[in-house]
């Protein structure tokens, strides 16, 4: 029986079993399904042709040996495969190829095979988040057939477009717009339509990309207030009566208050998800704006759904049969980054420690193509235990991308390869930068490109920061769609430039002995390096 079928005859105990019963394990018995699961995949992975390419004649038996035989992967191991789209070659049949942008400037894609296996536990797991986004303690949740779920997700061939096809299995919750609608319709069309068929029918779930989802809030908020061809209350007759009474009484409420209206005075949503990066920097903003706080998830194109907060809020889980997961210590990740040859050591789930920050690492399981894979993404252990939702398994936070890859809002995966790309092309008189994460004052997260200039471009005066944040622009939005992307669909505009004094690099190396990192150095040599510029400022 599914999750419907399963409702219909009231087994809601059978329910938060079979879905959610993972946050019931002890340490032991989450590592015993990993370690279980893992020596399957062992078996399905070493043997195939892509398994080969990477081990090279070895054959491991077990999981140590697997560990110490199998290399720390990047997207680069299995791209002649992959994006070849060779099944032959994989340790399971593939399904469905799930697409994503690679590298902006240097690769445009990088595809994701699943299997049947993977796609049953990603409906089982996404089934975990949609009850747990409900839920307001252990056992209790409020789903029904009937809820309506708002569409803000991209369609397939990206990977949020499994959410509603692997939900639809489960149970015959309605989105808004349909699926086969919404894929042929640009994101601002997809929120108008349905906006207005939330307004008729009411809306009980919401998930996206926390930058989206607050693109999405603002433009609700926006149509309700009559703006950009919004809803009036002489369109007020093609919903259902109890539709019509809340937005009388939000709109008296809001004319009351003197404050423009919020999606929470109309909505009252069940659940409420988000994902992707800097989901920090909005989940305080979408509380407000819908009256209930987002539930963050773990996701991505290679693992697809990996873990999900609870009804506490205070940590992500990892689900135990979706990965077998690895953690690099961020001192060993950065070792590593400096010194390519030093292999770091990694550390299991039973291993990891509270408030140290890793580099994830994963095996995917259920015939999945990605071994002891760098996905790129960083966590914070926040604990190994908590008495208000009564697990006893580790639980992380978010942190962001690893310190090499610039992410802004979800949209962007910008390198250093990708910056040289832009300078290259741009033919700018650059003779050296450095680039950082940075967030303004409402909290929102930007680029910074600290540069020095070609000596004579700067006694001409022709090049103000303005002027070359332009010009920068341009080239970024040139060789990255998805940075178009953050002004297209998030208003976005994500780059700020600094200009240093000639010699400001140079200073730097002299005083400290070292070259800085040119993406995101840390907070000290920041610090140190415009210490150097503005000495180099009242000198001159």
């Amino acid at each position: 029986m599914n999750l419907e079928e399963k409702l219909k005859k009231q087994q809601y105990k059978e329910i938060w079993q079979q879905y959610c019963g993972f946050l019931d394990l002890s340490m032991d018995g989450y590592m015993k399904i990993q370690r279980r699961l893992m020596e399957e995949q062992i078996r399905l992975w070493s043997n195939c042709g892509l398994g080969q390419s990477i081990l090279k004649g070895k054959h491991p038996t077990n999981l140590d040996e697997f560990r110490k035989m199998v290399p720390l992967t990047t997207y680069e191991d299995y791209a002649d495969v992959l994006l070849t789209k060779q099944p032959d070659m994989l340790p399971g049949n593939p399904v469905i190829w799930i697409q994503t942008t690679w590298e902006g400037g240097k690769h445009p894609i990088k595809v994701a095979p699943y299997t049947r296996s993977m796609l049953d536990t990603y409906r089982n797991n996404v089934t975990a988040c949609l009850i747990l986004s409900t839920s307001k303690e252990k056992g209790s949740f409020d789903v029904a057939a009937t809820d309506k779920f708002l569409y803000a997700l991209a369609p397939l061939p990206f990977a949020t477009g499994l959410f509603p096809l692997a939900l639809g299995e489960e149970i015959g919750i309605e989105f808004l717009p349909a699926v086969d609608e919404a894929v042929n319709m640009s994101f601002s069309e997809r929120n108008k339509l349905g906006f207005k068929m939330a307004m008729q029918k009411d809306l009980g779930f919401f998930f996206g990309l926390g930058s989206v989802a607050y693109a999405v809030s603002l433009s609700l908020s926006s149509l309700t207030s009559g703006g950009g061809g919004g809803i009036k209350l002489s369109s007020l007759m093609k919903c259902k009566p109890h539709m019509i009474l809340r937005m009388i009484q939000a709109k008296h409420r809001c004319k009351k208050e003197n404050r423009p209206f919020l999606p929470k005075d109309l909505f009252h949503l069940k659940g409420f998800m988000v994902a992707g990066t800097d989901n920090l920097c909005y989940k305080d903003d979408l509380e407000e704006l819908w009256g209930i706080r987002p539930m963050e998830l773990f996701a991505g194109t290679e693992p697809s759904i990996m873990g999900t907060e609870t009804w506490t809020r205070k940590g992500m889980y990892f689900f135990p049969d979706t990965a077998f997961y690895e953690f690099i210590t961020e001192k060993d990740m950065m070792r590593n980054y400096d010194d390519p040859s030093y292999i770091p050591p990694t550390y299991l789930m039973d291993e990891v420690r509270p408030g140290e920050k890793y580099e994830l690492v994963f095996t995917i399981l259920k015939g999945g193509a990605f071994a002891r894979y760098r996905c790129g993404d960083t966590y914070r252990c926040v604990g190994l235990e908590n008495r208000e939702d009564e697990t006893r398994i580790p639980r992380f936070e978010y942190v962001d991308r690893v310190p090499w890859i610039i992410d802004i809002a979800g949209f962007t995966r910008i390198s250093e390869n990708g910056i040289r790309s832009v300078i290259s092309l741009s033919k700018l008189p650059i003779t050296n930068w450095v680039a950082a994460k940075e967030y303004n004052e409402q909290n929102r997260p930007y680029l910074h490109m600290y540069v020095e200039l070609e000596q004579e471009a700067l006694l001409s005066n022709a090049m103000s920061a303005n002027i070359l944040k332009d010009l920068l622009s341009t080239y970024f939005k040139y060789i990255d769609q998805d940075y178009r992307d953050l002004k297209k669909i998030l208003g976005m505009d994500p780059l700020q430039v600094t200009i240093f004094t000639c010699g400001t690099f140079e200073a730097y190396e002299k005083k400290t002995g070292k070259k800085i990192h040119q993406m995101n150095p840390s907070h000290y040599d920041m610090k140190e390096l415009l210490d150097v510029q503005e000495y180099l400022n009242k000198v001159r």
